[in-house]
């Protein structure tokens, strides 16, 4: 299985001294969703493991500190998965997880009391971000879930010809209770695998005015949108990282899914993921929802968290099963079916992606193709930047 990284096609390292004190300031995600006061004194993400399958994550980055359990490594080296010589698994944990440091300095994650699974796996950097000629996606998957974890973050993408062991390794982790979570892709085109296989959170990227950004990609897949543009996280030590791309705004997406499991930890992973597409905030352009931009809508943890009895009390598969895959199965013979919405509740409707008409089954040739996280090597970022001032979303969809 080839990916791509969905990370940052814009973004940089700034030292860290003379960031670390407005990091906090900058990450306008946490202003957005009004985290310190309407998140985390309802859920914290206790008790929760999200596997970060990625980079590898580093350990003792000052906002990670005891965040990150030992892991595996299936690029080939002989770690525990705590190593990262790149820093987008690293970047990815602190937007989960993150502790900062200090008063109120460096990187808060949405979940800060959950714990990081890091499942390090090859992701080549060669300009643009390649995998190497033996991802082992299937088994990295496999490990994450059989190793405790409830919600499991791939922050990466790619257009490739899937084979019968990727499928089967997203059904496993389905079968075993557990939210998958993956960005849509950074080409501005169809949705990626894995966040194209049924069951997926789908993660697209929007900015601080909840506009879906231009290179995010887009189709029937589209499950969620969260902020995904100018984002600042952990570096591989003490520098942060600044970045834009559909792999940020997946992690927060994980991060909402853990909040939701650490608060009501009898839910199963279907009903998770319906409490956040039934709960998402309205598009600021006003569009109907599910659509192939927005999906359901602004993945918000605060409605997730409210009061769902409809949802608790309801059916306990994932909703995302039966959904159309825009680029058919290329490792099946046969197309897709397209199944009819159904009507549902409140506000945003519960029913599952559905299209009319058929399904073009687009064959896609073999090679390891297109793994990338940016379109150029990270540049220096200037150490008193700021992010532009415009007003954000509120967390609720009204800009």
């Amino acid at each position: 299985m080839a990916v791509l990284a969905a990370g940052a096609l814009v973004w940089g390292l700034a030292a860290g001294p003379a960031l670390a004190d407005n990091i906090r300031d900058q990450q306008w995600a946490l202003q957005a969703y009004k985290a310190a006061t309407d998140v985390w004194p309802i859920s914290q993400g206790d008790g929760v493991t999200v596997a970060v399958i990625d980079t590898g994550v580093y350990p003792d980055q000052q906002d990670l500190t005891g965040q990150v359990l030992p892991g595996a490594d299936f690029s080939g080296n002989q770690t525990d998965g705590r190593v990262d010589d790149d820093g987008h698994g690293t970047g990815m944990a602190s937007i989960i997880a993150g502790h900062g440091h200090g008063d109120q300095a460096g990187v808060m994650g949405l979940a800060p009391k959950a714990k990081i699974l890091p499942v390090r796996v090859y992701l080549e950097d060669v300009g643009d971000v390649q995998a190497g000629p033996d991802f082992k996606f299937p088994e990295a998957l496999r490990y994450a879930v059989d190793h405790g974890a409830k919600v499991v973050n791939m922050s990466f993408a790619g257009a490739m010809r899937t084979s019968p062991d990727d499928r089967a390794a997203v059904a496993y982790a389905v079968a075993h209770d557990v939210v998958l979570v993956a960005g849509t892709g950074n080409l501005g085109s169809v949705v990626s695998y894995p966040a194209a296989f049924p069951g997926v959170v789908a993660v697209g990227a929007i900015d601080r005015l909840g506009n879906v950004w231009d290179h995010s990609n887009y189709g029937p897949e589209v499950t969620l949108v969260a902020p995904g543009v100018g984002i600042y996280s952990a570096g591989i030590t003490s520098d942060y990282r600044y970045a834009t791309g559909t792999s940020d705004a997946t992690a927060y997406v994980s991060a909402i899914a853990a909040l939701v499991r650490s608060k009501y930890p009898a839910l199963s992973a279907g009903q998770v993921i319906r409490r956040m597409i039934t709960s998402a905030a309205a598009p600021p352009d006003h569009s109907k929802v599910p659509n192939d931009h927005y999906g359901y809508g602004i993945a918000s943890p605060s409605k997730s968290l409210a009061p769902n009895p409809a949802v608790d009390d309801g059916p306990k598969d994932n909703p995302l099963l039966s959904r159309v895959e825009s680029q058919g199965a290329p490792d099946t013979s046969s197309p897709v079916p397209v199944f009819q919405a159904a009507s549902g509740g409140s506000g945003t409707p519960v029913w599952l992606y559905g299209a009319g008409g058929g399904v073009l089954v687009l064959i896609v040739l073999g090679v390891a193709v297109l793994i990338r996280r940016g379109t150029r090597r990270p540049v220096e970022a200037p150490a008193a930047y700021l992010p532009p001032p415009p007003p954000p979303f509120d967390g609720t969809g009204s800009p």
